[in-house]
Order: C-alpha cells, then structure tokens, then sequence
C-alpha cells in the first residue's frame, strides 16, 4: 500500500468519524423544561380576594385558610371575606361589610369587582 493511499484511506476514517461524532452529538435530546405546578382554584380565589380587598384599601387583620375566612378593616368599616369551595369544584365569595350607617355603602361592590378583574373575569 502507498502513502498515497494510507493517506486517503486515513482521511476517510477521520471523515467518518467525524460525522458519527456530529450525528450522534445531535442525538442527545434536551432535559423537558419543568413547570411549576398551576394554583389550584381555592388558591387563585383567595389570593384574588386578599389583593381585591386591600386594592379597595382594606387592611387585612386575619386570614384563616382552613375556615376560608379573610378579615380586615377600612376606616371604621370591618369587613368578612368568605371564601368557600362548592360541591362541583367551584368557589363561591361571600361578602360582609358591617361599621357605621352610611361609612362607605359600595364597598363590598368595589371589592367583588375588584375581585373579578383579578380573576381576569
């Protein structure tokens, strides 16, 4: 066998190596992205209802996630926040305002509005 033809021969195994290198470095995929996990309806519902009071400038004193209850106040106002899941999944808010006749008669309105455009609804 020549150079001539050692050489050749040696060019094409480095040439094919070369493209098993490529082909199989292509092969790896790449790891699936993790998501976290989506918030689940009560949780959406009650963060929703937290920052809906407090965009109405409610001051929240108590929050009890295991009653569903949210309590706060707005100037001499004290307002209740229930948030309860129904028997077909969904979420159900309740409002109460209780303070002075006349302090602020719209509020619990403002709130559940609030809380739907927090809810994207």
């Amino acid at each position: 066998m020549s150079n001539h033809d050692r050489t050749d021969s040696l060019v094409l195994i480095i040439v094919a190596a070369a493209a098993i290198i490529l082909v199989c470095g292509c092969a790896n995929p790449e790891p699936a992205p993790s998501y976290a996990p989506a918030p689940s309806t009560f949780d959406r519902a009650w963060n929703a209802a937290i920052d809906a009071a407090q965009d109405e400038g409610v001051r929240i004193n108590s929050q009890d996630r295991a009653s569903g209850t949210i309590s706060g106040t707005r100037g001499e106002q004290e307002i209740t926040i229930y948030v309860r899941t129904q028997a077909d999944g969904n979420v159900r808010l309740e409002f109460g305002v209780r303070g002075p006749r006349g302090a602020d008669p719209g509020l619990a309105s403002r709130i559940s509005r609030a809380y739907d455009r927090r809810m994207g609804r």
